[in-house]
């Protein structure tokens, strides 16, 4: 241990010094801001995610490698090459740890994804029936009924979510990642939000059954969702604008307004999830795109505020992507709407969208005022 210590205390890795900057690897941060470790010996980077963002009063992110056992590891793999001393060290071959992959996602199983989109349980969906029925401006039944069928919206029939509304987070690759579960009131407003994985985990447990294989590999992940609320449409719409919301009821909500995507020029409508998933980890699937976002509001326009400036910096990283942001709620919301955190679904729902289905969106917006529509 103490042959270590005077390794370690040698500071053969440092910061590297300098003005060069790299693009730091914290999910919720991405600027170019981190500076990264150097061996001094070889001259070499360490792996990627070893360093320290310079921006300490936003992002905390940085990684030691005397903290996290790395150093330790090369100095031990040196000293089973040949028997490392004082004399032989200077020649020796320094060896480096490969960067670790990312792990690879574990997918939410199939066949209990498929059977929340049984035919006989939307009778029971409180979400779906208020569309149809209960709403100041009722839906016709076949276009919710190809929205269902669009973004695979389902039901949990029984249990203590019985009634509750599916949406599932599938990938580009028509992988379900997660599945958000949502309880609504007669108004369609959200009453209780839990995930389904977690839902068929309670039930194992209070009923004292094993985990499934699949549950016990999932719920380790570190993140589960991992994509976009209607990112697996980007396939069969390849040349769509998109729309970029908060949350997959917006979407649903901007899709019935408007209609599907049908057109070239029609939105595919999208969630990031929550405020804080606006990142370029999610956003780079939207790489090529006209991509329009319409942030929930809040007190000072601070979502707004926070979301322009990352999509600049993405844009930088993304070419040929465009973020277009609409500022109408931002310009003709009260106050008391933005300090509740209104979004645009909540305007949709008060007008008949038999009007909206005959405005022009996609590529066209005015620019009269700066609003985008």
């Amino acid at each position: 241990m103490s042959n270590f210590n005077n390794f370690s205390n040698s500071h053969r890795y440092s910061l590297e010094k300098g003005s060069k900057k790299h693009h730091c690897p914290a999910t919720d941060c991405g600027k170019k801001t981190f500076v990264r470790y150097v061996d001094k010996q070889t001259g070499d980077y360490l792996p990627e995610q070893y360093g320290r963002c310079d921006r300490e009063s936003k992002c905390t992110y940085q990684l030691n490698p005397y903290l996290d056992g790395y150093a330790k590891i090369i100095w031990k793999q040196e000293q089973k090459v040949t028997g490392v001393t004082k004399v032989t060290l200077p020649k020796q071959q320094y060896f480096r740890i490969q960067p670790q992959p990312a792990p690879a996602p574990v997918f939410f199983d199939f066949y209990s994804f498929k059977q929340t989109l049984q035919s006989e349980r939307y009778e029971k969906n409180m979400f779906i029936q208020n569309l149809i029925y209960k709403v100041q401006f009722p839906f016709e039944v076949d276009q919710v009924t190809k929205v269902i069928e669009l973004y695979r919206i389902g039901t949990v029939a029984n249990g203590y979510r019985s009634g509750a509304t599916t949406f599932p987070f599938i990938d580009i690759q028509d992988n379900v990642r997660a599945i958000q579960v949502k309880q609504f009131d007669e108004n369609n407003h959200t009453t209780k939000t839990d995930f389904l994985h977690s839902i068929i985990e309670k039930h194992h447990n209070r009923n004292n059954k094993a985990l499934p294989e699949w549950l016990k590999a999932y719920t380790k992940q570190d993140k589960r969702i991992s994509c976009l609320f209607g990112e697996h449409l980007m396939n069969k719409y390849m040349s769509n604008p998109i729309a970029l919301v908060e949350a997959p009821k917006t979407a649903i909500y901007g899709t019935l307004y408007f209609g599907l995507p049908e057109t070239p020029h029609s939105f595919i409508w999208m969630a990031v999830y929550n405020k804080s998933s606006f990142t370029y980890d999610k956003l780079k699937v939207l790489k090529g795109r006209f991509v329009y976002v319409f942030p929930d509001l809040s007190k000072d326009g601070k979502t707004f505020i926070e979301w322009e400036k990352k999509a600049k910096e993405f844009e930088q990283r993304l070419p040929g992507t465009r973020f277009i942001f609409s500022n109408l709620l931002e310009k003709l919301a009260t106050d008391h709407d933005k300090q509740q955190g209104k979004d645009i679904a909540d305007y949709f729902i008060d007008q008949d969208w038999k009007n909206y289905r005959k405005l022009t969106l996609g590529h066209e917006y005015s620019k009269k005022n700066n609003i985008v529509w």
